[in-house]
């Protein structure tokens, strides 16, 4: 009875930003429990990339160009899969940036707004592109990615345009589940602690920075790209099927100190 739960097999996912890391790792579990996936990326170098690769796992997702921040581009694509494929029944909005370590006194208007537009903004667009057709089909499933730093501000680095649009799309998943929840379309979302990805291997190099993150989570590391998949894939499917407006934390402990 629960493993089925899981099960989503028949159902169609689109991922953003699902080339590489952390998206790429949520293709391959939707991928996994059964679901077409769909990579959308603006950068379809990295996006077939990432297909290439979960190809050679034995899974085969579509690759489609979006860019989160175009609305027209965003209404296109999700009018076309959803025409094309019958409907789109999950959607994982993953596409995110930080250009972090820029202190709030010297940040310049393009820095902030740069952000916001594509870490709030986009996860916006794509959940009304995308949930339109959710709720007139009264169904669906999206997982917003969210982040530690919506609830604590970092340190030690500067970032205060990445913690306010985190927190933003923390509160837009609420307000989204409370509007749609009474048809059927669950919104959730997924706040992560440092992950070994690409966009962090430069702390490595920084041993101040890279002690304090470490000496600042409980568990004594960085999580792993899986280890968020993992929960994103269970917000997705029908295992959380009374769960909406949640932000799931995965952050190691973090947050408890």
């Amino acid at each position: 009875m629960y493993l089925k739960k899981f099960n989503l097999k028949g159902r169609n996912a689109v991922v953003t930003g699902g080339g590489r890391a952390i998206g790429l790792a949520c293709v391959e579990a939707l991928s996994e429990a059964g679901a077409h996936v769909i990579i959308a990326d603006m950068d379809m170098k990295i996006a077939a990339e990432g297909q290439a690769e979960m190809r050679a796992k034995g899974y085969n997702p579509e690759i489609v160009q979006m860019d989160v921040t175009n609305t027209a581009q965003v209404n296109a694509v999700a009018d076309e899969l959803n025409k094309r494929l019958g409907f789109v029944d999950i959607l994982v909005n993953n596409a995110g940036i930080a250009r972090s370590m820029t202190p709030a006194e010297v940040t310049p208007d393009e820095h902030w707004l740069n952000v916001l537009d594509v870490n709030l903004n986009g996860t916006f667009w794509c959940c009304r592109a995308f949930g339109n057709h959710m709720l007139t089909a009264k169904k669906g499933s999206i997982v917003n990615m969210g982040s530690m730093s919506g609830f604590i501000v970092n340190k030690p680095q500067e970032q205060s345009f990445y913690n306010a649009s985190k927190a933003g799309v923390h509160h837009l998943t609420k307000s989204l589940a409370a509007e749609w929840g009474a048809r059927n379309v669950r919104v959730n979302a997924v706040a992560p602690t440092y992950i070994n990805t690409p966009l962090n291997a430069f702390v490595k190099s920084d041993k101040e920075m890279y002690k304090a993150w470490l000496d600042g989570t409980p568990m004594g590391r960085l999580g792993e790209s899986d280890e968020i998949a993992a929960a994103v894939l269970f917000l997705a499917s029908d295992a959380a099927s009374l769960m909406t407006g949640a932000v799931m934390v995965v952050d190691g402990g973090y947050t408890c100190w």
